[in-house]
């Protein structure tokens, strides 16, 4: 991303282009099948505002990824207790709910499996940190390991119309399978 300072003008701008995209590619289905001329033409902008929030289309698609990956780090997120750890599980599925019919066409694409590694590393090391306060498992990272890899395995399946369950049931199946392993 080229702005490194958002002024109130700036973020504005940002997103209309983020909106304008969401609809092109709810439109396309295809994030390659958008382009910057038409993605300034529908937003009323000029291909110079455009290059200054940004170097291409991928890198808007890259700022939503951005998006959810900052609010899910967030210093104001800390874990402390298996109660605040179901809190964050909300916090995931929320996030992915708010802009759900982008995602679902962002991580049709396998460029998205770096996004879900990193939410995957991040996700599990908030999880894993929380646990091991107070807990001297020996199997405490694996099992946090594979309760998270599962997790993100049928996010992407959903995402990618392969699963017959939706968000809220994924949500309500993680906070089950969280208690039965962690409790």
């Amino acid at each position: 991303m080229k702005v490194q300072c958002l002024n109130s003008s700036s973020v504005k701008t940002r997103s209309l282009i983020k909106k304008t995209f969401a609809e092109l590619i709810n439109e396309k289905k295809q994030l390659d099948k958008i382009t910057v001329t038409e993605l300034v033409k529908r937003a009323q902008l000029t291909r110079s505002t455009f290059y200054t929030h940004y170097d291409n289309i991928y890198d808007v698609a890259h700022d939503y990824q951005l998006q959810t990956i900052e609010l899910l780090c967030s210093e104001d997120l800390k874990l402390f207790s298996k109660k605040d750890i179901l809190n964050y599980f909300d916090n995931i599925i929320m996030c992915l709910k708010d802009n759900e019919t982008t995602y679902k066409l962002l991580l049709a694409a396998d460029e998205s499996l770096l996004f879900l590694e990193k939410l995957n590393k991040i996700a599990s090391k908030k999880v894993y940190d929380a646990l091991n306060i107070n807990c001297n498992d020996r199997y405490l990272e694996l099992n946090v390991s594979f309760l998270m890899n599962g997790i993100l395995v049928e996010i992407l399946k959903y995402f990618r119309n392969e699963s017959s369950y939706s968000l809220d049931e994924i949500l309500l199946n993680m906070k089950n399978w969280f208690e039965k392993i962690f409790d």
